[in-house]
């Protein structure tokens, strides 16, 4: 675990950056002075509306349906507790640790903006269960995203109560014993506290901001991995000509051509129009045109995200300085719900074209090369079965594609008739990032093998590529076990570092 500096929370200031330093590195983080001041004018507000036992959603009010029964004020600590209590209701497998520490940042970012009425020590209380990486069990499955993430919230809240299960230190345990240990105060929650902490869209935007990071790397690496193949099947490059994309205009293709070239800058391997073929084949030809449009649709995600990382999503809102609340709907996830999807269907995308160009480099009617990457076919299979995972995973990426978004069921005696199921969106997107990482390397495994039956050199990027990948892996020159291969060139993508490498030797820009 590593603490270089503490990170402060403004509510508003939340970074990719940051996110990642939290969530993956354990960096702690602090509430900054300035929130506080909102967090404590926020609560006074509150705490006078009860006092002047005005009628307020979910203050002084139940909740969804019962949003028309007014609750005393001695009966209002009960009604907040017992909301996370009777919420905390999810089935299916825990979340990731990672995804745990995302949703828990988020919420501490959302709620220091000063609008969900909280007491600063509820809040501080859940600050501290990040610093110390105690991490609430936390079901996968119940949220409807909207009223938010509700379930998964509770159960992320269940400990502040000293309830639950939580993760400490690798270890499933008791809430209680652990809070005992470390000797973590339990908090009593008062008006508006519970609905404060579980109305919102955290999971899933968690969950989205993990698919972000991963996309990024993958999209590069798509790229990286593309001009290899180029490289082995002596593609024509003429197809990445830089006018040809601008008179088109759009930007991810234009980047993306451009990425091809700087990678495949000094190849003696690639061919002109005509002297092999006229034409490559469109996963070769067409690579800026697919690549570059699911980067488009990666940077529209990563917008809609990183607004919604800084975002106020719970209801109602405090509005102190107009004297107001405001009863609303940013609880619901319809943005992340129809972002997710996006993403899932342009990642998906990145599989299907590489998968392609997986063909391509293994039979020997369309390579050239020797069948399957072997030099000794019949009694050796090579890499032939790595095309059937790719298949294999391809298929799985069109079920999991189909959106989530399109669906609603009404929850709540039908008050909440339109929910995002963007949390259901959100999970399906998280396991095709997996899928496309197990594509990209089965297609690094396959073109580093077809270059070793090249007699030129390639570029410089297939060619720094190509030197990692062999830094580990040696050519296949008698089969072995098809998953150890695919496991290395997996770990080289997803640490990053293929694409730190290469990018220290070319121009390549996402």
């Amino acid at each position: 675990m590593g603490n270089h500096y503490t990170i402060e929370i403004t509510g508003n200031q939340l970074t990719y950056e940051q996110f990642q330093s939290v969530v993956y590195d354990y960096r702690k983080v602090q509430i900054s002075e300035s929130a506080y001041k909102k967090i404590n004018e926020s609560r006074k507000y509150v705490e006078k509306l009860v006092q002047e036992e005005k009628t307020v959603y979910g203050i002084t009010t139940g909740f969804g349906k019962f949003s028309d029964i007014v609750i005393q004020s001695e009966q209002t600590a009960e009604l907040q507790s017992n909301l996370i209590i009777s919420h905390a209701c999810g089935v299916g497998e825990p979340l990731a640790e990672e995804t745990v520490r995302g949703m828990m940042l988020l919420r501490i970012n959302a709620l220091a903006k000063g609008y969900s009425g909280i007491k600063a020590n509820t809040l501080n209380t859940l600050v501290t269960l990040l610093n110390h990486g105690v991490h609430p069990i936390i079901p996968a499955q119940g949220s409807l995203g909207a009223s938010g993430d509700l379930a998964p919230l509770a159960h992320m809240c269940l400990p502040l109560l000293g309830l639950g299960e939580v993760f400490y230190q690798g270890m499933r345990q008791p809430t209680n014993q652990i809070l005992k240990t470390l000797a973590i105060p339990t908090v009593t929650l008062d008006a508006k506290e519970g609905l404060a902490l579980i109305n919102g869209t955290q999971m899933m935007t968690s969950l989205g901001i993990q698919s972000v990071l991963s996309a990024r790397n993958l999209l590069f690496t798509a790229d990286i991995l593309a001009a290899m193949t180029v490289e082995a099947l002596e593609g024509i490059p003429k197809a990445y000509y830089s006018k040809l994309h601008q008179v088109r205009g759009q930007v991810g293709q234009i980047t993306t051509a451009a990425n091809m070239m700087n990678l495949l800058e000094g190849s003696a391997l690639t061919t002109e129009q005509g002297e092999k073929r006229v034409q490559d084949a469109y996963s070769l030809r067409c690579v800026p045109q697919v690549h570059g449009a699911s980067k488009d649709a990666y940077h529209y995600v990563s917008h809609i995200l990183e607004r919604e990382m800084n975002a106020a999503t719970d209801n109602p809102l405090i509005f102190s300085e107009e004297d107001q609340v405001v009863s609303g709907g940013n609880f619901h996830g319809q943005p992340i719900a129809l972002a997710v999807d996006f993403l899932s269907i342009a990642m998906a995308e990145m599989a299907n074209i590489s998968e392609r160009r997986i063909e391509r480099l293994v039979n020997p009617q369309l390579s050239g090369l020797p069948a399957f990457l072997t030099k000794r076919g019949g009694l050796h299979s090579g890499y032939m079965i790595l095309q059937y995972t790719a298949a294999s995973l391809v298929s799985e990426n069109k079920t999991l594609a189909h959106p989530a978004s399109v669906d609603s069921i009404p929850s709540s005696a039908n008050q909440e008739d339109h929910v995002s199921m963007g949390s259901i969106g959100a999970r399906k997107c998280l396991s095709i990032m997996g899928n496309v990482l197990h594509v990209l390397a089965i297609e690094y495994v396959c073109a580093a093998q077809a270059l070793e039956f090249a007699s030129k050199l390639p570029g410089k990027g297939a060619q720094v590529a190509y030197n990692l990948l062999r830094e580990k892996l040696t050519p296949l020159e008698s089969d072995r076990e098809g998953y150890l291969d695919i496991e290395i060139a997996k770990q080289l993508i997803q640490s990053g570092e293929l694409v730190n490498r290469v990018q220290s030797h070319t121009n390549i820009k996402l």
